[in-house]
Order: structure tokens, then sequence, then C-alpha cells
């Protein structure tokens, strides 16, 4: 299957696959977030599909040193095909194609799947602590 850049036509199925993924939380505007990263020139929202069905996305972006990724979300029924696996591979060649030299993501700390995910992929936890506040 093949990762393609998502345009806002594919909004409402990529938020909605975070949703299934748990990945959407009261607090956050999914939507908003999905939006801002498509129309936005250092960002973009990547997704493989399935018989024309979104089954897999992430979203990835830069701040031009560090790049993030976002939102990674295989459909339940689509798990266990590697395309977490191809969708990280995607992210990190978009950010190298932009000479961004780093890539890093959030995972809650009580998600021991994902971390495992992440680790058997070579990723390392990192030693800082994120801080942040609501500003709306």
């Amino acid at each position: 299957m093949t990762v393609e850049c998502l345009g806002s036509p594919d909004a409402a199925a990529a938020v909605a696959l975070w949703a299934e993924a748990g990945l959407t939380r009261p607090w956050n505007d999914a939507d908003g977030d999905f939006g801002r990263a498509v129309a936005g020139p250092a960002s973009a929202v990547l997704g493989i599909r399935a018989d024309g069905a979104l089954v897999a996305t992430a979203m990835v972006g830069h701040d031009g040193h560090r790049g993030w990724v976002y939102y990674l979300a295989v459909a339940d029924a689509a798990r266990g095909q590697g395309l977490g696996r191809q969708l990280m591979a995607a992210c990190e060649e978009w950010l190298v194609a932009r000479g961004i030299p780093k890539i890093q993501f959030m995972v809650r700390t009580s998600n021991q799947g994902v971390l495992d995910f992440y680790d058997h992929l070579g990723y390392v936890r990192q030693d800082v602590l994120v801080l942040g506040r609501r500003l709306d």
C-alpha cells in the first residue's frame, strides 16, 4: 500500500480514525489540527488507503530543527500489516527531504503497547520533560 499526502476532503475520515485509535481528547480540536496541518507549509498528514478507505494516518511537521509526528493511527482491522512502520518511515523521509535533522513525538506513559512499538523501531526515550499550558 502506498503512502499519500491527504487533503481537506480527507478530514472526516482521518479524525474518525484518530478517535477509533483513542488519540483524540475532548480538550484538543482534532478537526482544527488536521486543517492546520494540511494548510501549513511545514506540515502534512500522510495516509494509507485499502480499497479506497483510509486505514492509517500520521501527521508530520517541523519547527526548522525538530520534526514532530502526531496522530499515528492504524485502523483496528488493518493492524499487524506493518502500516505503522511504513508511516513512520514515510514521516522520516518527509523530514529528511526538508533537511530536518531530528524526529520526535510524544507518547502517553500509560500506553505501553505503543512504547513497545517505537522501541522495536529503534526509537529511544529522550531525557526531557515536556511542559505546556492551554492558550485558549
